[in-house]
């Protein structure tokens, strides 16, 4: 018996599209495919989030010295003439620093194989829609799918042994006849 489903693709196709699919699951926390997709993506899922959780408070808070240039009321760095040379200067700050330990790293890094890049586009309104209004580089905002996992997925499933995502079915598709399911967290 196979260990995997090869869903008619080559394996560079396949993987792409698993890695997709979990990424928009967890992104968006419920998406619309076939049954035997569901099944492949739900083992690669779960794993995630299991992972997660295991490591969600392995950190420990340090406080460091950093050294920030002065800024003045228009925000321009303040610059100081020292032996002729203009030369910007500095503020000392201590700042809290989240210092991981080395398992959540390790579990850092294999979440970062899987996920794909999400960015989040502003929500154009109906009025604006009726124009056409392009999206400044500026308004797109990159969503760090990791932080995601340990701040906001893990937590909620603290308490939970397993079982993040459910399978339901919706019917056969119209074309080719295949189940469609939604594949949510629970």
């Amino acid at each position: 018996m196979a260990k995997y489903r090869k869903l008619s693709r080559t394996s560079d196709q396949r993987k792409a599209l698993l890695r997709n699919q979990v990424t928009m699951l967890l992104y968006r926390g419920r998406i619309r495919t076939t049954e035997a997709k569901a099944k492949e993506i739900r083992k690669i899922a779960e794993g995630l989030v299991a992972m997660a959780v295991r490591e969600k408070d392995n950190f420990e808070t340090v406080t460091v010295t950093a050294k920030v240039p002065r800024k003045d009321q228009n925000g321009k760095r303040v610059k100081e003439v020292v032996d002729g040379k203009k030369v910007t200067q500095y503020d000392e700050v201590q700042k809290e620093i989240r210092k991981d330990a080395p398992s959540r790293l390790h579990a850092r890094r294999q979440m970062l194989k899987v996920f794909y890049p999400v960015k989040d586009y502003p929500v154009v309104s109906d009025e604006a829609s009726k124009e056409k209004k392009t999206v400044r580089k500026k308004d797109i905002k990159q969503i760090d799918m990791v932080e995601k996992m340990f701040s906001e997925i893990a937590p909620k499933y603290a308490n939970r042994n397993g079982g993040y995502t459910r399978i339901v079915k919706i019917g056969p598709r119209k074309g080719d006849a295949a189940m469609e399911v939604y594949i949510e967290l629970v």
